[in-house]
């Protein structure tokens, strides 16, 4: 059975993440952080603990969006040269995905390709300090690195941070666009991993906790106010927990090159792809390759609904919809049939298997055009 996660509130002064340090006798700790550290109360008590000799920390910032692999040796070189005892991470999904790959490459031969190297799970402390409420890659065994501008997706148990610190005041500083795509992604998660062909009871009811949070926060969350911004943080996690045993669907696998093409969140895209997807899936259950058959897939779509607080399937994917209409979120222009044709056959088949619904290029061509049809 694996153990829980840990999680540390930032209350009386973070009074429990410096008696995390100090009882386990952490000192050397190799810092992932993004650009925006600097911005947070939490660097003022790093320093604080490093004045006082609690810690003697070395950073590393040295990736951008979408890490490649070169910054994760830089990272592992740094963690071995520097006799780092233990990681601390503080960003987004980057600085996330960075410090993973640094955990899981740390105890590998050096001068070896890690990505071909076989995993040898390790006991080095993992902090993790989400700064946006949205992929919840604090709760999940997956990183994504791009290797020769190839994305490659790395995953193991022993990359999940065995102890995360829910610090609101994080969120402050998340520009409003930012603000909002990050807690669709969470929302997406928690959607599709409810219908994933791989969902559980388990990953349900993590889901289920997730949607009801993300539903009853969401007005404070967008005004910024504390405890909106605390609440999205367990939501995210808990939809990182639900993604962690299903994995992604759909959704996902037709928002990635959205995003790439034009420029937009990664949340963004994704929702843009559920809010069409949801209704086709709903209207068609005839095409269903869930084990569990198309009898479960009705039920399953009338329990989502009514987690969304609905009273029948179509109304909960309609409810979705007009969620994601009134935050005022642009849809990207295709640069006409060329980039319908590019984005239809960029979906990943992999991520299309645990999807309910049979889907084939035709059919995901149409959904495109669903998308980019809508205003």
């Amino acid at each position: 059975m694996k153990p829980q996660q840990i999680i540390l509130s930032p209350d009386n002064n973070y009074a429990l993440l410096t008696d995390y340090f100090l009882r386990n006798g952490l000192r050397k700790v190799l810092i992932v952080c993004g650009s925006s550290f600097k911005n947070f109360r939490l660097r003022e008590f790093v320093d604080g603990l490093i004045s006082r000799g609690v810690i003697s920390p070395v950073f590393f910032s040295d990736f951008r969006p979408n890490p490649d692999y070169e910054s994760v040796v830089k990272g592992v070189e740094l963690f071995r040269n520097s006799n780092c005892d233990s990681l601390f991470a503080i960003g987004g999904g980057s600085a996330m995905d960075v410090a993973k790959c640094i955990k899981l490459y740390a105890n590998m031969p050096e001068g070896v390709n890690y990505l071909r190297e076989r995993i040898v799970p390790n006991e080095i402390p993992f902090l993790a300090v989400p700064t946006t409420a949205g992929t919840g890659s604090e709760a999940t065994k997956f990183a994504v690195i791009y290797y020769k501008g190839e994305k490659q997706s790395v995953s193991d148990d022993s990359c999940i941070p065995q102890t995360v610190l829910f610090d609101a005041s994080v969120l402050h500083f998340l520009p409003d666009y930012q603000r909002k795509a990050t807690m669709l992604d969470a929302f997406c998660h928690a959607v599709e991993s409810f219908w994933s062909v791989n969902s559980t009871d388990e990953s349900k009811t993590y889901s289920k906790s997730a949607i009801s949070l993300i539903l009853n926060n969401m007005d404070s969350y967008l005004a910024n106010e504390e405890s909106g911004n605390a609440t999205m943080l367990k939501a995210a996690n808990l939809a990182g927990k639900a993604i962690n045993i299903t994995q992604t669907t759909a959704g996902h696998a037709m928002c990635y090159k959205i995003t790439k093409l034009y420029g937009i969140s990664h949340g963004h895209a994704a929702a843009l792809c559920v809010s069409v997807l949801w209704r086709f899936m709903v209207e068609n259950t005839a095409l269903c390759v869930d084990p569990r058959g198309e009898k479960y897939l009705d039920g399953m779509f009338h329990d989502l609904a009514s987690v969304m607080g609905c009273p029948d399937a179509l109304a909960g994917a309609d409810k979705f919809l007009r969620i994601f209409a009134g935050l005022q979120l642009q849809t990207p222009e295709p640069d006409g049939e060329g980039d319908l044709e590019l984005l239809s056959k960029s979906v990943n088949l992999d991520r299309l298997k645990n999807n309910p619904i049979r889907l084939d290029e035709q059919t995901i061509n149409a959904l495109y055009r669903k998308i980019f049809d809508r205003k």
